[in-house]
């Protein structure tokens, strides 16, 4: 196991390991979007432009609350994939602490092995994504 791992949080570091089990690329990707199914339904009030990720080519949605002391984020996007790509972040980053969130950074994409299937835009909309989430966080702290 690398040390990446285990730098991670529990919950992301599970996913890591189940995209390293996953070594074929269609896998990952129905891994993916399996993670985008897993979503909770987002109400419609909330795509609005303070929770619309930059820099996406797709419609990305992210909102952030904070439920004792622990982020909780929920997200859609229009594109199955990058749904897929919020709904893992959302899965490994729930319930953490924003101090936890923001010391993340998100080289451990490259570990899941996704970052070589993705295309640049998809790779380019998670980090976003990532960042976003980080931001949010941030906000939530003060």
């Amino acid at each position: 196991m690398s040390s990446i791992i285990n730098s991670l949080p529990p919950n992301l570091a599970k996913i890591v390991q189940r995209f390293q089990r996953a070594t074929d690329p269609k896998r990952r990707y129905e891994q993916l979007i399996w993670y985008g199914q897993k979503l909770k339904e987002f109400p419609e009030a909330d795509k609005i432009s303070e929770n619309k990720v930059p820099g996406c080519v797709s419609q990305v949605y992210i909102t952030a609350a904070l439920a004792d002391d622990k982020v909780i984020f929920q997200g859609d996007s229009d594109s199955q994939l990058t749904k897929g790509l919020v709904g893992l972040l959302i899965e490994g980053l729930n319930g953490l602490t924003p101090v936890e969130i923001v010391k993340l950074t998100p080289d451990f994409i490259q570990e899941t092995g996704l970052n070589v299937s993705l295309t640049p835009s998809r790779a380019n909309g998670f980090y976003n994504i990532f960042k976003t989430m980080q931001k949010k966080a941030l906000e939530l702290q003060s």
